[in-house]
């Protein structure tokens, strides 16, 4: 099969950080509970419902500007404290990736003052990827596919051609809105919220079979 990206490759991958490559999503719900408890926002379910979103978004759709400042002061308090334990097989992927030369993009709904925090304690997890996409380089938050779109445009694939990995509903839904093939893992949610727009769910990239994902993201139709 041919080529139809710009740099050679046929495929490339794209991945979510917070509860797919760093064990961090169960610290952030603790978090926003906490936060949740001063300004009470009426939301059911409120740290889980947000998973995915950029700061930006939840602010101004949660509260109100005059709570801003003092919300970025406790969640800046809490992320310098933060453990950014990377997940079981991330690294085993992420260097199978690599040797067999497959663009790899972060796409985060984290700003670039949590990324240099994340390159503090885990630096040599910088090198497996050639593009990070941060919520700095978005206008719009997930669900919206625009970070996806972004990180397939970066790596020169098809979005369809890519495969996104996501922990939550709402970004499972961008990768599927990208046109992207959807991979879910659980965990930060069950499997049931993840199915609706994930092609395929697993609790763990221990032992991920990337030749049959491969396999399946070269013969996938590409869009117009």
């Amino acid at each position: 099969m041919g080529n139809t990206s710009t740099n050679g490759a046929k495929a490339a991958t794209l991945f979510d950080l917070d509860g797919v490559l760093v064990d961090s999503e169960s610290q952030y719900t603790i978090c926003w509970d906490a936060i949740n408890k001063v300004y009470p926002t009426g939301v059911a379910d409120f740290a889980r419902r947000i998973k995915g979103t950029t700061l930006t978004n939840i602010l101004s759709t949660y509260f109100d500007p005059s709570l801003h400042e003092d919300i970025i002061r406790r969640l800046d308090e809490f992320e310098r404290n933060m453990h950014y334990d990377i997940k079981p097989g991330v690294l085993t992927l992420l260097g199978r990736l690599r040797e067999l030369k497959i663009p790899v993009a972060m796409v985060t709904s984290s700003n670039d003052e949590k990324m240099r925090r994340l390159w503090e304690h885990q630096a040599g997890l910088r090198q497996y990827f050639d593009h990070i996409v941060t919520a700095d380089m978005m206008h719009r938050s997930k669900p919206d596919p625009e970070g996806y779109l972004i990180g397939a445009k970066l790596c020169g694939v098809s979005p369809t051609r890519c495969a996104v990995f996501e922990d939550s509903p709402q970004g499972v839904h961008a990768g599927h809105s990208a046109g992207a093939y959807v991979v879910g893992i659980t965990g930060t949610v069950e499997a049931e919220a993840l199915r609706e727009y994930a092609d395929t769910i697993g609790d763990t990239l221990e032992n991920f079979d990337i030749d049959a994902l491969l396999a399946i993201l070269e013969n996938r139709n590409i869009s117009v």
